[in-house]
């Protein structure tokens, strides 16, 4: 079926005037009696068939957007490409967020990672500072119930022979 456009491109074509002019009656045959004219659908007709292709020069942006175009024979020959390329495009853009969104949890763990470790860092000061010996035996002084003591003998060395 011919579209709108294609109805207002297609004009009428008026009978050429040969056929109008006296000299052409006279050819004719029969004197003063002209040639009965097909009708304006039926010169429609003739002149249009559905399997027609629209001109390539016809594909304007107003078409487009309007939506003529996806009546077209071609789209509908390639329905099912287009399916599939609007299927890959939405499969890309689902997973570049999924990415995005794996992404922005790294970089939470990487700032918990990295406080975590701060505070790693922070306890083994503090537990480095609380064995020294002069923090041990400054303990050992304030607390005077205590039972230990610094040795005042050198520590002994013990060999034994190998073997």
């Amino acid at each position: 079926m011919a579209t709108h456009d294609e109805e207002e491109k297609t004009t009428l074509q008026p009978a050429p005037e040969s056929a109008t002019t006296p000299e052409a009656t006279v050819d004719a045959g029969s004197p003063g009696v002209t040639p009965a004219r097909p009708s304006a659908f039926e010169q429609i007709r003739q002149s249009v068939s559905e399997d027609d292709d629209a001109p390539v020069g016809s594909l304007t942006l107003r078409k487009i957007l309007g939506g003529d175009i996806l009546s077209a024979q071609m789209v509908r020959s390639q329905i099912w490409l287009l399916l599939l390329i609007v299927f890959f495009i939405t499969v890309s853009v689902a997973f570049r967020y999924q990415c995005q969104q794996d992404l922005l949890e790294i970089a939470q763990l990487e700032k918990k990672l990295t406080d975590v470790k701060y505070k790693a860092l922070a306890s083994s000061s503090q537990l480095t500072e609380r064995c020294r010996e002069s923090h041990v035996l400054e303990m050992l002084r304030q607390n005077k119930d205590s039972m230990l003591h610094i040795s005042t003998q050198p520590p002994y060395i013990v060999t034994v022979p190998e073997e």
